[in-house]
């Protein structure tokens, strides 16, 4: 399926950051906008939770911070990815020591989560160009078929399924993340 809404005519990356917010959140690529789709349950649960995950690990520590809808301007576009990591020494501080309201970086590690109504082939190339741009980590989160895709500098994409260990940065150290501890934030009951 396609995005939720026919992309608009071309326009400034300025003059697209200086439009309001969107509900979902708008995207700029080559000179259009496609705005996300609104996320579903099961998308909005692993988003949640995997989020929720990686700060237990890296945030006690000042190692990473997950961001969820998080604006990041690079490279000449302006995505939201449903994950953004940040290794802690990258997160961008205001005046006042506390986090920016502007992140106009690259995310250290970029999680995509497929929704029903997503082209997967445009979610993929928002993770390949994040790579493109220094991102060191992407995965591309499929519920369908319970598999995640790897993308990492230099190296061909790897899909890994169940008990498989997916990377994650560095930064987080011996931490092991499985693709079955991903799918198992879907159960409820």
């Amino acid at each position: 399926m396609t995005l939720s809404i026919e992309p608009k005519s071309k326009l400034s990356l300025a003059a697209f950051l200086n439009l309001s917010e969107t509900e979902p959140a708008s995207e700029y690529i080559n000179g259009k906008i496609y705005q996300k789709p609104m996320p579903q349950g099961k998308h909005s649960l692993i988003q949640t939770e995997l989020a929720s995950t990686i700060n237990q690990q890296g945030k006690p520590r000042k190692l990473a911070l997950a961001l969820t809808e998080l604006r990041c301007t690079f490279g000449g576009r302006s995505l939201v990815p449903d994950i953004a990591v940040f290794e802690w020494s990258r997160i961008p501080v205001d005046e006042n020591g506390e986090i920016a309201n502007r992140f106009e970086s690259h995310p250290d590690w970029v999680i995509e989560i497929l929704s029903p109504e997503q082209s997967p082939n445009r979610v993929i190339n928002k993770i390949i160009f994040s790579i493109q741009h220094k991102t060191k980590l992407g995965l591309f989160i499929d519920p369908n078929d319970r598999s995640v895709m790897v993308f990492q500098p230099n190296q061909l994409p790897e899909v890994k399924y169940d008990s498989d260990i997916i990377p994650v940065l560095n930064v987080l150290g011996d931490w092991q993340l499985r693709v079955e501890d991903i799918f198992s934030f879907l159960q409820v009951n």
